[in-house]
């Protein structure tokens, strides 16, 4: 009989079923969108009653939620309470910060973290207007494309990015930087004057500009001002401005709570 484990609700969980449970997660990473029940299964080559039954279980500890009214499914709110937690990133230090952020950019403001080669969410202000860029809590975005993806990137040395992505990087619009010796002559950038860019390289339509936060010099997270590229021509300088402060006073409150800085 293989090894099992109890779970804190009694129920037992065998090693198989962590390793199914597991995959399941990682091929929703990898599709922030959402994937449908069929399409998990055909990724990770599980019969789909499996993937349901893995699935159902995930969606009742708001591990996964429903993607769209029409179908599928996307990482839930509840794995970005662990991301947080796994990168000692102190989301409730954090949230007074992106509240006033939000007020003084009139912007949806992001928070996120690196887990692995990817963004993930783990907490958002959105902004009241009709027109807004979104994405939620809990989803996991490319790192290469992506304002806040490069904010976070450019705290890893060079080494430590050209281990986690590859040569070629995938394209999401016309505008995505595809190679990357390109992208870490723009990382150096982002190191130089603080703050990353993203013109329409994930999605037709949306801008944004995105800061590191550090603790004791490490990035630690990152926030980000994503915006309809309509609204963000012209104000690029005004919510880089107020980014950088923000984070720099973010930073200075982590190492004032406890966080000795070195």
């Amino acid at each position: 009989m293989g090894r099992v484990y109890v779970a804190a609700n009694g129920r037992t969980i065998g090693v198989q079923g962590i390793a199914r449970t597991t995959d399941v997660l990682r091929a929703l990473e990898a599709e922030p969108g959402g994937l449908s029940l069929a399409n998990v299964a055909q990724r990770i080559e599980l019969p789909r009653s499996t993937v349901h039954r893995i699935v159902t279980a995930l969606k009742a500890e708001s591990l996964v939620v429903p993607a769209s009214p029409s179908g599928g499914y996307r990482l839930g709110p509840e794995l970005a309470r662990f991301a947080a937690s796994a990168g000692g990133e102190p989301r409730e230090s954090v949230r007074p910060f992106i509240e006033r952020l939000r007020y003084e950019a009139d912007e949806t403001v992001d928070l996120a973290v690196l887990t692995r080669d990817r963004v993930f969410v783990v907490d958002q202000v959105a902004a009241p207007h009709r027109l807004q860029a979104l994405s939620a809590v809990g989803v996991s975005l490319p790192t290469h494309c992506t304002a806040i993806g490069k904010a976070l990137l450019a705290g890893l040395a060079d080494e430590q990015i050209e281990r986690l992505l590859p040569e070629r990087l995938p394209a999401e619009t016309t505008n995505t930087i595809t190679d990357r010796a390109e992208l870490l002559a723009e990382l150096e950038r982002v190191r130089a004057i603080g703050v990353a860019y993203d013109r329409e390289e994930l999605t037709v339509g949306i801008s944004a500009v995105g800061a590191a936060i550090r603790d004791a010099g490490r990035v630690v997270a990152a926030l980000s001002i994503p915006v309809p590229t309509a609204r963000f021509a012209g104000q690029e300088e005004r919510l880089a401005e107020i980014l950088l402060r923000t984070c720099a006073e973010v930073s200075v409150t982590l190492g004032a709570n406890g966080h000795p800085r070195s």
